[in-house]
């Protein structure tokens, strides 16, 4: 007598990574992401090594009434995938880079530091985020801004070519001729059109920066940030910069002068010429004198030393991001006064990223990007405090947004949202005439709403805008 083959017993056939059930081994690893605060309980997890094992997986899912997720490096997880069959990607790690075209062919579990690994022999670089341990298709999808994107744009302006599979379980190469609705949709409306197998993007002729960040005492933060305001309005676009303060912990590997202090980042790139940028960093080092003066030449490589974002993965629980119109002497004065030196608040970071320059043009091919009116992102984080995470963390995060509502554009950039899922707080982030147009494409290519975890676009009827 034949013992009947199970329909997971195919999937284990069909998949050449790991299909994992809750109990068995490895099973929590491959859950566990960067976010300690999203604690995954799916009822499966497929441990992709190829595409075609993510197409098995949402066929397998669409058959089975279960709704997909999707994680790479867990950065960013805002929402638990309980009782999902969770594709992770993490084992897919292939580039290809074509040196003549500038172009890296980058597979869905690469992060950025794999990118630059391969394209620096040829003198390249991608257009990679502020942490480069971050993985690249969640990063783009979501638009993605970085320390040079005000001279380059958004990641997703950068974007050739994806390989996607659709909630129909059909594995699709789209580009600006082939599916250009879907292709469009993906760069910038992130991850509820399917999932991403692998992105061509663009790579840059660049090599080297000069760059860092300049950290300065509490006692500075008025005359630093009013300055700052000064200072950024005249920037050439070949510089990106943004300023943080930060309530740092008091751990180790900081350096000492900034263990356990408040203190005022200030972020700088300038692509091109060291003497330039030195030049034009000069104002912002003559209004204090930083405690930290971090700001050189430095490889492309080392582009992580800029914003010097956490390494280890931590609970982030409370985030709110929000775009503003100007950055007045009014707008530093209520954000001083919420979350400055004498504000006793349990935030981390509550930081300013001018926006503008070629952030704020549409690329070559258009995208649905959205945020591109602001001029500056506003990003508030909470201190990651076990005990205060229910109450006084989200309160102290709610009260900086409030103080800054005044100069909000009403719009937000996707990849800032944080916790907002309600669909009102998503669909803020793109005019309606995008919204509009990106709903009626998930309704083509997810109609059984199979990718329904994170920032994905809310379906019509339209919903309304609330910060």
């Amino acid at each position: 007598m034949n013992t009947p083959i199970s329909p997971l017993d195919v999937l284990r056939g069909e998949v050449a990574g790991a299909v994992l059930a809750p109990g068995e081994a490895g099973f929590e690893e491959e859950a566990a992401g960067f976010n300690l605060a999203v604690r995954h309980r799916p009822a499966l997890i497929v441990a992709a090594a190829r595409a075609e094992d993510v197409a098995a997986a949402v066929r397998y899912a669409r058959a089975h009434g279960l709704p997909v997720a999707v994680q790479a490096t867990g950065h960013g997880a805002v929402q638990a995938a309980d009782g999902a069959l969770l594709v992770s990607t993490r084992a897919m790690r292939d580039v290809g880079v074509d040196p003549t075209g500038r172009t890296a062919t980058v597979a869905a579990g690469c992060v950025w530091s794999d990118v630059i690994a391969a394209a620096a022999p040829y003198g390249l670089a991608p257009l990679c985020g502020a942490a480069t341990g971050v993985g690249v298709v969640g990063f783009t999808l979501g638009g993605g801004i970085g320390p040079i994107s005000r001279t380059f744009g958004f990641a997703a302006d950068h974007v050739r070519r994806i390989t996607v599979v659709t909630g129909d379980g059909v594995t699709r190469t789209v580009d600006a001729a082939t599916e250009p609705d879907l292709f469009w949709a993906l760069r910038g409306g992130k991850g509820g059109f399917g999932v991403v197998t692998s992105i061509t993007v663009d790579l840059l002729p660049l090599t080297q920066l000069y760059a860092g960040g300049l950290y300065y005492a509490a006692e500075d933060a008025a005359p630093v940030l009013h300055a700052y305001r000064e200072w950024a309005a005249t920037l050439p676009e070949s510089v990106t910069t943004s300023v943080a303060m930060l309530r740092l912990p008091p751990l180790p590997e900081l350096p000492p002068q900034l263990r356990g202090r408040f203190t005022v980042h200030l972020r700088f790139a300038h692509v091109g010429a060291a003497q330039e940028g030195e030049a034009l960093l000069a104002p912002m080092r003559a209004v204090a004198e930083p405690v930290l003066d971090a700001v050189g030449t430095i490889p492309y490589a080392a582009v992580d030393s800029i914003h010097r974002d956490p390494v280890d993965p931590l609970p982030v629980t409370a985030e709110h991001g929000m775009l503003l119109r100007d950055l007045t002497a009014e707008t530093v004065d209520a954000l001083l006064a919420a979350a400055g030196p004498q504000a006793q608040v349990p935030l981390a970071m509550v930081e300013l990223r001018q926006l503008g320059g070629a952030l704020a043009r549409e690329p070559k091919e258009p995208n649905a990007v959205g945020g591109r009116d602001g001029a500056f992102s506003l990003l508030v984080l909470g201190a990651p405090v076990p005990e205060l995470m229910e109450t006084a963390v989200p309160a102290a995060v709610r009260a900086v947004a409030d103080a800054a509502a005044p100069w909000w554009t009403g719009g937000a950039l996707l990849n800032f949202q944080g916790g907002a899922l309600a669909p009102q707080r998503i669909a803020r982030v793109w005019q309606e005439e995008t919204l509009v147009r990106l709903s009626r494409l998930r309704d083509v290519y997810d109609p059984a709403d199979l990718f329904r975890f994170g920032h994905v676009v809310p379906r019509l009827p339209q919903v309304t805008r609330s910060h």
